[in-house]
């Protein structure tokens, strides 16, 4: 009988998915380990191997269809020596699958097929956002050349081609209305549309539809506080500089600072690293900072886990290699899920203090604001110091003003005085 292979699970919070690619065709072999497919979760897209071995029949979900969900049967396997009769019988049984919902491409005039800008048998790379993009415009993504890093296909690439697709596909009034016969039936002129902006819209990803729910949740659920505290930055500044003179690894940032302050602050007051339960409020013995990074279409929370055990030099090797998989999309469930405490750095973009919303079921949050020089009251005088403005949001089910306001104490004399994050 013929094996059913199912629309996995890949993270608890996931319901349903997006079928992206399939690597493997009707009358492919498959073997223990191979890629069949890959799948947009609500956190990245990822590859999904084969379990079984055999020769792969039919494929019941196509590439693009979205809301796929869970344990969803999306393709059907024949074993060895199996006929290709036994899948009538199994894909008669299974429901009907919804289509993507892509607008159909504009007709075009017939054109020789151009040559493939990849060679057969290259791995494609795109971000989930070109793939949708081009998916929805009925672009072959192996027509495109990438721009991005090693050649990956980036949103502006799939904009491009569909451009290009447009200008090609443009016929002239005699071609695009046929030849009438006979008189021209009266039609009321259509009243003019009302002024306005033009807009496109753009399909919500299964990733920003989860992040819509989850925030949204979020505030509605937890109650939120925020204490603000700015900490001087100059003294961690000069320390950074030295331990990066001569660095031929990765080198330290502030944001590697920041988390191993936040790291050693949590440690110092436990009753923060701590999530709501209606039952129980559960207080973390490990200190495991996600840490937000933007990617296409949203943003994601990779975990430094331990991090209370991580000196500098660790913390910033781990967040660079855990970034740049994020980026790609090529994180697993568990290195983006668990945390127990969040950081959000919008400093590097200018922004000088905002607000985060709390990720659940996390019970805080810390913003952190550009570093700038600032005037400052030292000794009765006026003087200037580099200045960070660093904010807590607080689920008030689980960190009282007193806990937070120690929190950020803590964490703010860390800040100023470095070297005890070396000890």
């Amino acid at each position: 009988m013929p094996i059913p292979i199912l629309m996995p699970a890949l993270s608890p919070t996931m319901t349903e998915g997006t079928i992206v690619a399939w690597h493997k065709r009707p009358g492919d072999p498959v073997r223990s380990g191979d890629v069949v497919a890959e799948i947009e979760t609500d956190k990245a897209t990822m590859e999904i191997e084969a379990v079984e071995e055999g020769t792969l029949g039919r494929i019941l979900i196509a590439e693009g269809t979205e809301g796929v969900a869970v344990n969803t049967t999306i393709a059907l396997l024949l074993e060895e020596g199996e006929a290709e009769d036994a899948l009538d019988a199994v894909a008669a049984s299974e429901p009907a699958a919804a289509p993507p919902e892509t607008p159909a491409p504009a007709p075009a005039r017939p054109d020789p097929a151009p040559a493939p800008v990849r060679p057969e048998g290259d791995r494609l790379r795109a971000s989930p956002l070109a793939r949708r993009m081009s998916a929805q415009a009925g672009i072959d993504l192996g027509q495109i050349r990438g721009s991005g890093p090693n050649g990956r296909i980036i949103k502006v690439d799939v904009e491009a081609a569909i451009a290009a697709q447009a200008t090609s596909a443009q016929v002239t009034p005699a071609q695009a209305r046929p030849a009438q016969v006979g008189p021209v039936p009266a039609v009321a002129a259509a009243p003019p549309a009302p002024a306005g902006p033009g807009y496109e819209d753009r399909p919500n990803s299964t990733m920003r539809k989860v992040i819509a729910r989850r925030l949204t949740e979020s505030k509605q659920a937890a109650p939120h506080f925020y204490l603000t505290m700015d900490c001087e930055l100059d003294a961690l500044l000069e320390v950074r500089g030295k331990l990066n003179e001569g660095r031929t690894e990765t080198r330290i940032s502030v944001n590697d600072m920041v988390i191993r302050a936040a790291a050693l602050a949590l440690k110092r007051v436990p009753e923060a690293n701590a999530s709501w339960g209606e039952e129980a409020t559960r207080v973390y013995d490990s200190v495991d900072i996600s840490v937000a990074v933007a990617i296409d279409g949203g943003l994601i929370t990779p975990v430094i886990r331990g991090a209370q055990n991580k000196g500098l030099s660790e913390i910033a090797s781990e967040m660079k290699e855990l970034a740049a998989r994020a980026r790609d999309g090529a994180l697993k469930p568990e290195e983006y899920q668990g945390g127990t405490f969040s950081i959000s750095n919008l400093g590097m973009y200018g922004v000088r203090e905002f607000a985060a919303v709390i990720n659940p079921p996390q019970g805080a949050i810390l913003a952190v604001g550009e570093g700038s020089k600032r005037p400052v009251v030292k000794n009765d005088a006026l003087a200037i110091a580099t200045v960070m403005s660093c904010t807590l949001s607080a689920d008030h089910r689980v960190v009282d003003g007193v806990v937070g306001a120690r929190l950020l104490a803590a964490f703010r004399q860390l800040i100023e005085d470095p070297l005890r994050m070396l000890l």
